[in-house]
């Protein structure tokens, strides 16, 4: 395969790669934690160009979660799997159930509800032996020979390796290549310590040598673009070469600097000298302009002409059937309110994670007499709204235990074009700032193509809100009902 390729190949909040390959054909799946539907799943033909084809957890009975779970909880570090004809794919419930497995003979669905494993832990992964025998492992680093189709621990759990003595040893994947069972975790925290370390056994029981270079990679205390690299995932091609996709970050602005995309997939080439895997600096590169790929996914406008929601649209918790249609007014998204705020669990949001850097997301809004509009989310407690009420549109900034009105404009009746953009800060932004440290970037509010008010993107990002995810745009109503033409969302 080319060597030359964007990355990341994954932008925006899909973290906890995890990779599989079957035949010619690439399948990844990432975290999702509060998320409905959960654990995004993607296909490609070369590791590079990556379209998505389905939600694991598609149904409320796969998912289970606790009206009140908290902000970054839910679903943590899936891996998926092939085996005898079957893909497997095994994460953690972190808000009910704990580990658990689902299976499916189509990657794009449907999937099996949950088989529960009373495995403790977190980040586990499926691995089996020539004998037939499956084993699982778990952060700490633990291992288990396990029935992964009957939900039973056969033996186990046993600590296998300690690791190189950083925190947080988590994410660990168990790969027989050639006579040694190789094992590779993620260690220092999924921060800017982030790293990958690896050790060797001759069997999956130990005991483990770890490799002479650990960490085999990690970009803490460098200045380089990318951050945070770790919990990884190796697989081969075809032809034999290797490759290996892990989360990183982008964080832009002034010190400490800023992720507000959250934590992405990125892809890098793995050597193998002396028995060890050697990985160099992750990169970061971007496809000439204009460049296409016939496997690229199509411009994401959704005119909701369709007969369901597309893959990428994702609710926090729970998405209630009577929440939403697309046929109570045919060509629109018609939304109905379950909660008074979005500061609280328990409201209507349907939106999309933000990918790019610089983006512009837009939709038109039919409010009627409801209370609706277009949200850039994080959490519940740190969120901008560009808001449609009685006549009049705002836009609200969330952050933390304050709520203002930043921005108000009066607005016609009937349908309104609400527009959220994404920049980063020019030099000019910094000589008009008053002094004050910018951002990783501005969020713009547009109402019928005026811009109303543009707000710091720092306070919707982790390093001020603490948490795993990254930026979701949505569309919302906390009163009455509100419908939506079409939604467009491109790079910009």
């Amino acid at each position: 395969m080319t060597r030359s390729f964007d990355n990341p190949v994954v932008p925006g909040f899909f973290p906890d790669p995890s990779v599989c390959r079957v035949g010619d054909d690439y399948y990844l799946v990432c975290s999702s934690f509060e998320y409905f539907p959960g654990v995004p799943i993607l296909h490609s033909r070369d590791l590079v160009h990556w379209r998505q084809i389905g939600n694991v957890l598609d149904r409320p009975s796969q998912l289970p979660m606790p009206a009140e779970a908290l902000a970054s909880r839910g679903i943590y570090a899936p891996t998926i799997r092939y085996h005898d004809g079957l893909f497997y794919m095994i994460t953690t419930n972190v808000s009910e159930g704990g580990n658990f497995v689902v299976t499916a003979e189509d990657p794009a669905g449907p999937w099996s509800d949950p088989v529960w494993i009373d495995l403790p832990g977190i980040d586990p992964s499926l691995v089996w032996d020539e004998d037939g025998n499956c084993w699982c492992t778990v952060h700490g680093v633990q291992l288990a020979r396990v029935d992964p189709l009957a939900g039973k621990v056969l033996e186990g759990p046993w600590p296998i390796w300690s690791g190189t003595g950083l925190q947080w040893p988590e994410a660990p994947h168990l790969y027989q290549i050639g006579d040694w069972w190789y094992l590779m975790i993620a260690e220092g925290g999924t921060e800017r310590g982030h790293t990958v370390a690896m050790a060797r056994a001759r069997h999956p029981r130990g005991p483990y040598e770890p490799a002479p270079g650990n960490p085999i990679l990690t970009h803490r205390g460098t200045d380089r673009p990318i951050q945070s690299t770790g919990h990884a995932d190796l697989v081969s091609t075809p032809d034999g070469e290797w490759w290996m996709v892990l989360l990183a970050t982008r964080p832009r602005g002034f010190t400490p600097n800023y992720h507000p995309l959250g934590r992405e997939t990125f892809l890098t080439p793995v050597e193998w000298v002396d028995g060890w895997p050697r990985v160099g600096p992750v990169e970061l590169t971007e496809r000439a302009p204009n460049a296409w790929h016939p496997f690229d996914p199509p411009p994401v406008r959704d005119d909701f002409t369709g007969p369901a929601l597309g893959f990428e649209w994702i609710s926090p918790r729970v998405r209630p059937d009577e929440s939403w249609s697309l046929t109570e007014r045919p060509g629109w998204l018609t939304l109905h309110a379950t909660g008074p705020t979005l500061d609280e669990p328990g409201h209507t949001f349907i939106g999309r994670r933000q990918q790019h850097q610089e983006s512009h997301s837009e939709v038109l809004l039919d409010p009627g007499s409801a209370r609706a509009g277009l949200s850039v989310r994080l959490d519940e407690a740190h969120h901008y709204d560009l808001e449609v009420a009685g006549g009049r549109a705002e836009v609200i900034a969330r952050i933390g235990p304050l709520r203002h009105t930043v921005a108000a404009t009066e607005v016609p009746d009937g349908p309104v074009t609400l527009t959220v953009t994404t920049r980063l800060p020019t030099q000019e932004d910094e000589a008009t700032s008053g002094g004050k440290a910018l951002g990783p970037d501005l969020v713009g509010f547009h109402v019928n193509g005026t811009l109303l008010t543009e707000l710091d993107g720092r306070y919707l990002s982790t390093e001020v809100a603490s948490g795993f995810t990254g930026r979701v745009i949505g569309m919302y109503v906390t009163e009455g009902t509100a419908s939506f033409d079409w939604f467009d969302y491109r790079q910009r």
